[in-house]
Order: structure tokens, then C-alpha cells, then sequence
């Protein structure tokens, strides 16, 4: 069922989008357009294929974290806004 361009207004209405009449053409096209590659790929015979969350493997690409020693806080301290013995002084947010 192809998209008419009372179609494309009614959900700009709802969407609260103000469309000229050019933008309101180009929708209707594009729609229709995507609704036509949809109805194609419905008629692919996809009955033997398995279904898949991803089409490629993928596996986690992170390294092993390793515990080590960091003693030179000076370097992370010189960064804060505002520092007091050593540590970050933050804004008070609760009671």
C-alpha cells in the first residue's frame, strides 16, 4: 500500500513538523521507496537460513586488565578544579 502525501502530512502533524509542499513530496518518494525494497526483501525465500544477532563474528577485543601499581596520585590531583589534602573537593549534593 503506497504512502500518499496526506499520509506524510498526518504524521507530521503528529510529529509536529512543519513540511513545505516540496518536503512533503520528497517524503512520500522516499517512503514508498523504502516500502518497495521492504516488500522485495519479504520475497526472499529465507526459509533454511538461521537466524543471526550480527553477521559476522564478533568477539571482545579488550585486553586482560592487569593490576598495577600507580604511586604518583600528583599527576591525577593536578588535574582537578579544586583540591584539598590530596584528594578532589566536590560539590555537596546530599544532607
Amino acid at each position: 500500500m503506497p504512502i500518499s502525501n496526506h499520509d506524510v502530512e498526518h504524521v507530521a502533524r503528529l510529529a509536529r513538523l512543519g513540511l513545505s509542499e516540496k518536503e512533503k513530496e520528497k517524503l512520500t518518494r522516499e517512503l514508498n521507496a523504502i516500502l518497495t525494497y521492504a516488500e522485495k526483501i519479504q520475497s526472499l525465500d529465507t526459509h533454511d537460513v538461521p537466524p543471526t544477532s550480527h553477521p559476522i563474528l564478533l568477539k571482545n577485543i579488550f585486553r586482560e586488565d592487569m593490576v598495577k601499581p600507580f604511586r604518583d596520585t600528583s599527576k591525577i590531583i593536578a588535574n582537578g578544579p579544586q583540591v584539598q589534602a590530596n584528594t578532589f573537593v566536590v560539590p555537596k549534593i546530599l544532607d
